[in-house]
């Protein structure tokens, strides 16, 4: 059975790290309280280990960073959170480390898996809906495939006032589908995946949008399986 927490977002604009899920985040974890953490999205692994295991630590529970190369640590997690930061960097660390699989596999079987951000995007079947910059050229776009749909984390509405000339989010997405088929959710900060007992649950303060290609964007409230949006 598949357990996911999938945030947009780990901080939210005048609150402090993970304040906004950390209610959420604990309900996931339940009687969970020692997490392996992979702190690979940033350039210092031990500064963001640190950050993550100060919040964690208010809540009762330890966090143990995850060693670049050491899928030991997968395979005796109790449960696993792959923060934010560069998606790029994420799946390259991930790729040489070998840890796909692991996590893939163990994930597969149950443990349970929290994503923010670029952890988020590396739950897809690949990072091609990810905002970042390619800073680093992993081996390719594959990812863990925890869920059959792409999401599209940080997702920003276009604002009609704006003079800004580049392309909207929505109209990066509407790219993506001029050659692929897979459906892309759009989360906006503040909101996440909640993925367990069969469902794909919208949560948090704001509806997702869901994007399928050759149809028009459609808007999932909080409460919503997003499996029958999905699936028209």
């Amino acid at each position: 059975m598949i357990r996911l927490l999938l945030l947009s977002n780990s901080t939210n604009h005048g609150r402090g790290y993970l304040d906004h899920a950390m209610d959420r985040v604990l309900a996931f974890l339940g009687s969970i309280r020692r997490l392996v953490f992979v702190p690979f999205a940033l350039h210092d692994h031990d500064a963001y280990t640190a950050k993550v295991q100060e919040r964690f630590a208010r809540e009762g529970v330890e966090v143990l960073g995850l060693d670049p190369a050491s899928a030991a640590d997968v395979e005796a997690a109790e449960a696993i959170f792959v923060g934010g930061g560069n998606t790029f960097r994420l799946l390259d660390r991930l790729e040489r480390g070998g840890l796909l699989p692991a996590i893939r596999r163990r994930v597969g079987s149950g443990l349970p898996y929290l994503g923010a951000s670029a952890g988020t995007n590396v739950a897809c079947p690949t990072i091609r809906t990810t905002n970042d910059m390619p800073i680093v050229q992993p081996r390719g776009f594959e990812a863990l495939s925890l869920v059959p749909f792409q999401i599209n984390p940080h997702y920003i509405d276009p604002d009609p006032a704006s003079s800004h000339m580049g392309e909207t989010r929505e109209e990066r997405i509407r790219e993506f589908h001029e050659e692929n088929e897979t459906p892309v959710v759009g989360l906006r900060e503040g909101s996440w995946l909640r993925v367990e007992d069969g469902q794909w649950r919208v949560e948090g303060e704001r509806p997702a949008r869901v994007f399928r290609r050759g149809a028009s964007p459609e808007e999932v409230p909080p409460g919503t399986d997003l499996r029958e949006a999905l699936s028209r």
